[in-house]
């Protein structure tokens, strides 16, 4: 055990001599009322040390004893469904022990050490083993298998020992390899170390959010990497939140970071009662909830991103696919700037250090499409949101971000005041992973790329056609881009904007979806078939059908998808009316 004393503390930046034998990122305790601390930094036989907590009335002199290893999480059966703040301590278990407030020091182990778990082995004794390999099973929820893997770290060939069907907690070894080395249903690992993986693959697969702007317009992968900008009051939150419960993830790892109070309690209090669309069951039997609030001590703020890649990582390797939200990496990379700032660092734009891009680019690496080491496939889907002061995309936090990230959901404020949800503007978002699922969208429905396209340019066109608009009127513009606009208004009303209260408009499938967007684009082929051929618009946009279409949002299920149909019949025979009228009057 190596023991130092403080010699100079500057907030949550403490320095302390006499802990020349420890590692880079070790984990001491700080003080007298023992708080969790991690060297950053040894240089001339001081240590930098950041605490995850609260330091006020530590003393110069006081004690600093090094555990001998880097900060790591557990893991193992339990982790679904807790709520833990940024260094793995779970805040309900703690909150039952020591009430609201939590003592300086404090802490208590992650996962429950006496609840037994139901093992279910796979191998036997004498199987050959490697790193990663699962030994067994153990039923975590009703909604999640967890797989026992053989710990990256054991290097043993064989197994001489395995338990037999059972129930048994997470301290017991359920294996022993030829090396006598022992596997537990738990293991450690360090927070800041990625997972290794057998090989990265390519995305092919979108993650379906249920959210059309997103699904169709800007989708993102399995293993994607997006990034949800907007100022203040925009929906970041609100949209993490209904990817989160809709999307088609195994895993949900949600990391409030920095966030308010009263967002993080309405998080907290919210998950629990929610049902998971897909299994019936409450959505927290696929969620991990990280919770540090901005009240909370800026270092296990700043850590809280590592802990929730770090879970993500372990359930990947179990072969399933993760979505983590991080709310939101601004608050973040403020934290890495008051850190720097302790410790006297040179600051670059806006004050934030030199190597925030460095630390974004590690954060977002991490994530990925991959063959894990037991031959699974899994992936880490991160969305992380951004709080640009103001509401400007230029700040450095939104630039370095979009240097690693290939989708971009930027959030409108225009949109947000007049009540558009999701606030996700289609002029400035974009996704560079619409060629790589195009062929999942093909086989779904080939469609797809062809009608996102033309709505896409058709958006694009009407926001030009909006200037002149603003300065003559629409009465100047021809028919045709008269058209353009009203079929603009059948896009945004009709198929963009979604109603979270609506128990039919808050989830679409990517069936429905498409079939939506194909009719409006029909429509629009047809109105300007019909005004090229005299017809004025008043007479198209009189047309019953399209009050129908616009309302198939929230008038037709899910799975009523045929009823669509009957709506397609109803507007060939509309536009056949109307075509036989003025051809009569052509013919005249």
């Amino acid at each position: 055990m190596i023991e130092g004393k403080i010699t100079r503390i500057s907030g949550p930046i403490v320095y302390a001599e006499g802990l020349d034998g420890c590692g880079l990122y070790d984990v001491v305790d700080v003080g007298e009322a023992k708080l969790i601390g991690e060297i950053i930094r040894l240089k001339d036989g001081i240590a930098t040390i950041q605490v995850y907590e609260d330091d006020t009335g530590m003393a110069i002199g006081e004690k600093v004893v090094s555990n001998n290893r880097p900060l790591s999480l557990r893991l193992g059966p339990g982790l679904v469904g807790t709520i833990y703040d940024g260094i793995q301590r779970p805040l309900e278990t703690m909150y039952n022990t020591s009430g609201a407030f939590l003592l300086p020091g404090e802490r208590t182990t992650p996962l429950d050490e006496e609840k037994k778990w139901e093992f279910t082995p796979i191998l036997s004794a004498g199987d050959e083993i490697k790193p990663g390999v699962i030994i067994g099973t153990v039923q975590e929820t009703a909604s999640v298998l967890h797989k026992i893997m053989v710990p990256p770290t054991i290097r043993g060939k064989k197994l001489t020992k395995i338990m037999p069907k059972g129930e048994y907690t997470i301290n017991e070894a359920v294996a022993v390899t030829d090396s006598g080395e022992e596997i537990m249903l738990a293991q450690y690992w360090p927070v800041r170390k990625p997972r290794p993986y057998a090989e990265k693959l390519t995305v092919t697969e979108p993650l379906m959010t249920g959210q059309r702007v997103i699904d169709v317009f800007f989708p993102l992968s399995k293993g994607g990497t997006a990034a949800i900008p907007g100022g203040f009051g925009t929906g970041k939150t609100m949209t993490q939140h209904a990817i989160a419960k809709w999307c088609d993830a195994d895993i949900i790892v949600y990391i409030g970071c920095g966030e308010r109070g009263n967002e993080m309690t309405d998080v907290l209090t919210e998950f629990p009662t929610l049902i998971d669309p897909r299994t019936g069951r409450s959505l927290m039997e696929r969620t991990i909830l990280i919770a540090n609030t901005s009240n909370m001590p800026v270092a296990a703020r700043e850590v809280s991103l590592y802990s929730g890649i770090t879970l993500a990582e372990y359930y990947r390797d179990m072969g399933m696919a993760v979505a983590i939200m991080a709310d939101s990496t601004s608050r973040w990379a403020e934290a890495l700037r008051e850190l720097s700032g302790r410790m006297e660092e040179m600051p670059a734009e806006e004050g934030f250090p030199a190597y925030l891009p460095t630390r974004l680019a590690e954060f977002y690496e991490r994530a990925g499409r991959v063959t894990s080491l037991c031959g699974s496939e899994g992936s880490v889907s991160v969305i992380g949101a951004v709080s640009p002061p103001g509401g400007d995309f230029s700040e450095p936090v939104t630039q370095h971000t979009k240097r690693f990230i290939r989708c971009f959901w930027a959030l409108d404020r225009e949109l947000a005041n007049a009540r558009h949800y999701p606030a996700i503007g289609w002029i400035d978002s974009y996704s560079e992973y619409a060629d790589e699922v195009r062929s999942w969208w093909d086989k779904l429905d080939p469609r797809w790329a062809e009608v996102r396209q033309q709505a896409l340019d058709l958006l694009k066109r009407e926001q030009r056609l909006q200037q002149i608009v603003r300065l003559i009127g629409p009465d100047a513009l021809p028919d045709a881009d008269r058209l353009i606009l009203v079929i603009a208004e059948m896009i945004k009303n009709g198929f963009l904007q979604q109603n979270a209260f609506d128990d039919i408009d808050v989830y679409s499938v990517p069936e429905k979806q498409i079939m939506i967007l194909s009719l409006i684009m029909e429509f629009y082929e047809k109105s300007l078939a019909l005004i090229k051929g005299g017809a004025p618009l008043v007479k198209v946009t009189a047309l019953p059908v399209r009050e129908e279409i616009v309302r198939i949002k929230t008038s037709i299920a899910n799975d009523k998808l045929s009823e669509i149909t009957a709506i397609t019949g109803h507007m060939t025979e509309q536009f056949e009316g109307l075509e036989k009228i003025y051809r009569k009057v052509e013919v005249r």
